[in-house]
Parts: C-alpha cells; sequence; structure tokens
C-alpha cells in the first residue's frame, strides 16, 4: 500500500496522486478525495461542486482528448485505463503531453484547459471526476478538443484507434496546429478611475487579458451594478475601489456610503471570487489600526479609532474568509490625481507657507510602486492572506514629507510650518480619529522577494513623472 503523495509532471500543474488503497479477501477502500490531507501534501484546494462518473463496459473504449472551462480530480472506481493528457493552454507549455496506467490507487488533477483522454484497459472501468464548476451548455461552448490521433502528441494508446471505440465527435476534432489555445483567465481591476487604478492601467498596458473598469461600469455603491456584472471570466480580481472620506464618514450619510461601499459591497466581491474561483486582491488601511505600535505588522489585531477604519477592518474579515486572498494594508496613497503630495506641490508653486502636523508618523506608498508589489504577488504567487506594501525607508511626518515636497519642487523647505494634531483641529467639528503611527512592518513582503523603494526616492521620481507629464504638449 503507497502512501498518499502528490508528484508534478511535465505539464505545470497537472499532478498525480498516489492514493493508498486498503485492501482484505472482502475487497478494497480508499479515501478517494480527503480535503486536509490532500492539501497538506500539495494538491490545490479543488473545491468541488459536481461528481460526475463515465462507466465504460467494454474494454478499449476511447474518449477525448477534452480540455475543459474547471479543474478536474480524476480516478478510478472500478477497471483500469490508460490516461493521457495534452497542454492546450496558451503558453510556452502547449504541447506539452503526459500519459500513464491509472487505476483505484492512482489520481490524477487535471487543470482548468489541460486536454484530457483515456482509453479502458480492463472493463467494466468506471471513470469518475470531480469539477469545480456546474456543467451547463453554455459551458460546454468554451471546451477545446485535440485529435486522439494528432501526430504531435504522438500518444501511444495500448489499443491503436483503429481497433478502438470512439464517438463520431471525437473522430473529427482538429490536429494540434489547428487548435487555437486556452488563454488564461482574465483579470479585473475595480477602480479604474483612481489614483491605485490608474497606475494598474499604466503597468497592465500591454496586456490583452486584463479589463480596468471605472464607477460606471462597476459602482460598488450600487447593489444592482454589482448584481449586474458578469465576473465570471475572471482568475483575478483587483479592488482598488474604496470610499475614503475619512472625515465624512463620521457623518450619518458619509457612515451608510462607507459601510455600503467598504463592508457590504465587499462581501459581494468575496462571495463573486468564491464562485468563480478567482483571486481576490484587496487593498486596505492603516486606519485599521489605533497607531498605539511603531510599526504594525500584519498579525495585529484591528483597532480602529473611526467610521473609516471600522468599514475598513470589517471588510478585511469578510476578504480573509476567501482560500485564494491578498489582503495589502497600505498607507498615505500617493499618485496620479488629488493627494497630499500634490496639494504640497500646488501651494509650493503658489507662494502658499502650509501648517502641516508633525506627530503623525508613517511612510508613503507611491502607487506605482504598489502596483508593483501586486504584480508581484499575483506572478509569484506566494502563501495567501495579509500583507503590508508601502514604500520603505525610516518613518516621517507629514510635515517632513511636506518639506521634502518643497526641496524636490525647488522651494525652501522652511516655508513649511509644523503644529500637533491637537493643534490643526482644535475648534474644528467631524473631524475623523488619525493613527499617530501607520508605518507598517514590511518583513513579509520582503521574504516573498518584493524589495519595496525607499519612499524619498520613490517620491522624487514620482514628482519628476509629475513634472514630466505636466510638460508634455499631449497633457
Amino acid at each position: 500500500m503507497s502512501e498518499l503523495a502528490v508528484h508534478t509532471t511535465e505539464i505545470p500543474g497537472l499532478l498525480v496522486i498516489d492514493l493508498p488503497v486498503h485492501g482484505d479477501a472482502r475487497g478494497w477502500f480508499k479515501e478517494n478525495w480527503q480535503r486536509e490531507k490532500m492539501l497538506a501534501a500539495g494538491l490545490p484546494d479543488l473545491g468541488p461542486v459536481q461528481n460526475n462518473i463515465s462507466f465504460n463496459q467494454a474494454v478499449g473504449v476511447t474518449r477525448g482528448i477534452h480540455a475543459e472551462p474547471w479543474d478536474k480530480y480524476i480516478s478510478v472506481a472500478t477497471g483500469r485505463v490508460f490516461g493521457a493528457w495534452v497542454d492546450l493552454r496558451e503558453g510556452p507549455s502547449f504541447g506539452a503531453r503526459y500519459w500513464r496506467e491509472i487505476g483505484p490507487e492512482v489520481a490524477i488533477f487535471v487543470p482548468r484547459g489541460v486536454g484530457n483522454a483515456f482509453q479502458t484497459l480492463e472493463a467494466p472501468a468506471a471513470y469518475t471526476y470531480l469539477v469545480n464548476d456546474h456543467w451547463s451548455e453554455a459551458a460546454q461552448t468554451q471546451y477545446t478538443f485535440l485529435h486522439l490521433a494528432d501526430e504531435t502528441a504522438a500518444i501511444p494508446w495500448p489499443i491503436p484507434l483503429a481497433d478502438a471505440e470512439l464517438s463520431a465527435k471525437d473522430q473529427h476534432h482538429p490536429r494540434l496546429a489547428d487548435v487555437v489555445p486556452v488563454p488564461p483567465r482574465r483579470t479585473l481591476v475595480i477602480g479604474g478611475n483612481g489614483q491605485l487604478g490608474r497606475a494598474l492601467a499604466a503597468l497592465w498596458k500591454g496586456r490583452s487579458d486584463v479589463d480596468i473598469v471605472g464607477r460606471d461600469r462597476l459602482d460598488l455603491a450600487d447593489p444592482a451594478s454589482l448584481e449586474a456584472f458578469d465576473f465570471s471570466p475572471y482568475g483575478v480580481i483587483v479592488n482598488a475601489a474604496a470610499y475614503t472620506a475619512v472625515d465624512t464618514a463620521e457623518t450619518p450619510a458619509g457612515r451608510r456610503e462607507a459601510w455600503a461601499v467598504n463592508v457590504t459591497a465587499v462581501g459581494r466581491l468575496v462571495e463573486a471570487a468564491r464562485t468563480h474561483r478567482a483571486t481576490l486582491v484587496h487593498v486596505s488601511s492603516d486606519y485599521v489600526f489605533d497607531g498605539a505600535a511603531v510599526l504594525h505588522d500584519e498579525d495585529e489585531p484591528p483597532s480602529p479609532l473611526g467610521v473609516y477604519g471600522q468599514t475598513k477592518a470589517a471588510g478585511d474579515q469578510l476578504v480573509a474568509t476567501l482560500p485564494s486572498h491578498y489582503l495589502l494594508r497600505t498607507s498615505w496613497v500617493i499618485g496620479e490625481g488629488s493627494n497630499f503630495v500634490a496639494t504640497m506641490a500646488s501651494l509650493a508653486e503658489r507662494g502658499v507657507d502650509p501648517v502641516v502636523v508633525d506627530d503623525q508618523i508613517g511612510r508613503l506608498a507611491v502607487t506605482t510602486d504598489l502596483a508593483a508589489g501586486i504584480d508581484h504577488l499575483v506572478t509569484t504567487r506566494p502563501a495567501p492572506g495579509a500583507y503590508n506594501l508601502t514604500n520603505d525607508g525610516d518613518p516621517l511626518s507629514w510635515a517632513q514629507i511636506a518639506a521634502e515636497v518643497f526641496a524636490l519642487t525647488g522651494h525652501d523647505p522652511a516655508r513649511v510650518r509644523t503644529v500637533s494634531t491637537a493643534e490643526y483641529y482644535a475648534g474644528k467639528d467631524g473631524i475623523a480619529p488619525r493613527p499617530a503611527r501607520s508605518a507598517l512592518d514590511l518583513t513579509k513582503i520582503r521574504s516573498t522577494g518584493f524589495v519595496p523603494r525607499e519612499q524619498l526616492a520613490a517620491l522624487a521620481d514620482h514628482l519628476a513623472q509629475q513634472r514630466a507629464t505636466s510638460a508634455s504638449p499631449t497633457s
């Protein structure tokens, strides 16, 4: 009896699973699908929703080669089959092949887009498979086929196809040279008009598999807009949208909208990602913390001070229920559009000397670096979970950042006057509490191989890019 083990093959993602089979004179028993043990052994979390059985009465029954729009977990309950697989996905592994005999002691994990076929060697043969999406007439139109006798794949069928039993359809599938490769699942960016959405659009502008949508196409504040949107094509959903009016969130109307966008809509995104087996990348905030710690790490329990932070913390809890998610906590976001740096640069240029708080400490997150970090995570696929993502360097106050903006734009940094938070907001109503310390611990994101840039270097590049854009005749 073999031990439970998962083995890779020549086809990326196609896995062979050794199944322990316990037998005696009465027959045998096996755990055909045991999620906890199999995930621990290295199998992806299949999440099956349908179980199918192909019962084959005779030796030589041959079926395939079919690539389907879902993942499959294949095994044999009775008899033995010769299984063959060909990668029909777009990319460098297109056309890669693998074959082997399988019986009750072996299972195969077949990722979406890999063509699958089998031929019965012992009959009757019960060929079973779990799939993680429901079959439908519409889904069948997304199948991709390859001829069983394709000369390039050159599958060594134990029983020659001339002597085997094939369906009429399987005899008329295309050769490999005529197969249109299965494209990767698409990536959706929500909040395309925001600072991070624009940075992601710029980073991924050469990709044909990315859709950037603004509020005109998907409005998180509108339940009907979410209900009408088709999430089924997407394997990655990046939520770069949020309600971020920190002070307005303290008002009755603002509180309702903050909860609608940052919690209720996020819950709907979580369920859409769960339904369609997508990875959800969700951008959160330093405002989920009270600012008591010098550095906030990913394991710190949430302790928000105001309504905005409360809604972001609640949304984080929903996102964490997904098996495949990246929850990105960031702070002091700076990109194309209205933000603190743009305001300071404008004041410097107009000769206005600002008063800026010097007791709120944190780090910038320039959106080009945020976008690069997101790209890194969805490309390298480290363990799912929460990741802090900002620029690196010594934490600074808002006043120090303002002074740096003045210096980088050719103005006297001494023009920036400093004040405490309490003094700045004295006598003002409807002001949300701010965390005093917003710096996030970047150890975990560094451990994935991503190296955040130092914040002042990133700020200098950002301001230089803004000047170049402003000077451009097409801007």
